[in-house]
Parts: structure tokens; C-alpha cells; sequence
């Protein structure tokens, strides 16, 4: 279990990461977060290209489970049957409690699971305590000063990330 705040891997956004990145690393089961790495807060529905990029993903095996901070369970129910995926809302994060019960319930170890989020202090940082590997993506929005202000503060610890 790792407190650092650094991410394994940094990238532009979720179709950077492949299943040829998945399969070096052993992967087998990507947890999602919702907001701003897959969707904007104001998409209720994955986008195709979302969805053609995840059907790619599982025609190589990989399983995805969202893992979401939101506090409205019933969008992120609504995004994640959408999508096909088991869920989980209010997750805690980075509390790594929720990654644990997802990797049990899929019947995954650590070395095989990775999660893929936003935020260097809630995905990130939850994904290093659980022992996974942690992909990070650039916000798809900055919406108001607040977040603007978090995203400059992750800034030093994403320069230590590594391009997949």
C-alpha cells in the first residue's frame, strides 16, 4: 500500500489506454471513475465513442467496473447500465475500501486490476493504497475556479506520471 500521490500513468484522456497497454501490464479489470473522466457532469449517456472504445477493451478480455465519488447514485447507475458495468457510487475515494469489494467481486488481484480517473487525490491516491495500477486522464472539463485551482495543484505530481 503506497501513499504517494503520483500516478503509474498519465495520459490525455481513457482512448489512450489500449488493450495492447492493458495486456503489457497484465490488466485484466479497468476501474472506471465517471465524472470528468469518462463524461462531463451534464452527459447522463456514454457517448459511442465510449462505447466503441470499452467493446474494444472487452473483445481482448479486459472487465471494467465504475467506481464513482458521485453522490447521486441513480446517474451513475443510469451511466454504468448503460455501459454494461457493475458500480458503485459515494465511493470514498481515495478510501480504497470500494476497489477492494470490486476486485473480490470480480474475482481479481491487485496485479490485475488498474483504475483510471481524474484526480491525482481521490483516483490516484485510492488506486496507489489498493496496490493497483493508476492511470490518470486530464479532466474533460474545468468547469468553475475550484477545480481549476485542484488541477494546477495535481500538476507537479502528474509531470512524475508516465506517458503509457
Amino acid at each position: 500500500m503506497s501513499f504517494s500521490p503520483i500516478p503509474n500513468l498519465c495520459v490525455p484522456d481513457i482512448f489512450h489506454i489500449t488493450s495492447e497497454v492493458l495486456k503489457r501490464r497484465g490488466i485484466t479489470l479497468l476501474l472506471l471513475d465517471l465524472d470528468n473522466t469518462l463524461s462531463p457532469y451534464s452527459e447522463h449517456l456514454p457517448p459511442e465513442r465510449v462505447l466503441a472504445w470499452m467493446e474494444s477493451l472487452k473483445s481482448a478480455g479486459v472487465s471494467f467496473y465504475m467506481i464513482s465519488n458521485n453522490a447521486n447514485p441513480e446517474r451513475v447507475k443510469h451511466y454504468a447500465e448503460a455501459c454494461d458495468m457493475p458500480w458503485v457510487a459515494r465511493a470514498g475515494k481515495p478510501n480504497p475500501k470500494a476497489i477492494y469489494a470490486a476486485m473480490k467481486q470480480m474475482g481479481k488481484s491487485p496485479k490485475e486490476t488498474a483504475l483510471m480517473g481524474d484526480q491525482i487525490f481521490t483516483d490516484g491516491l485510492a488506486a496507489n493504497r489498493a496496490g493497483i495500477l493508476s492511470i490518470v486522464v486530464r479532466p474533460l472539463v474545468m468547469r468553475n475556479f475550484l477545480f481549476r485551482l485542484r488541477y494546477i495543484a495535481e500538476q507537479p505530481f502528474r509531470l512524475f506520471g508516465k506517458e503509457n
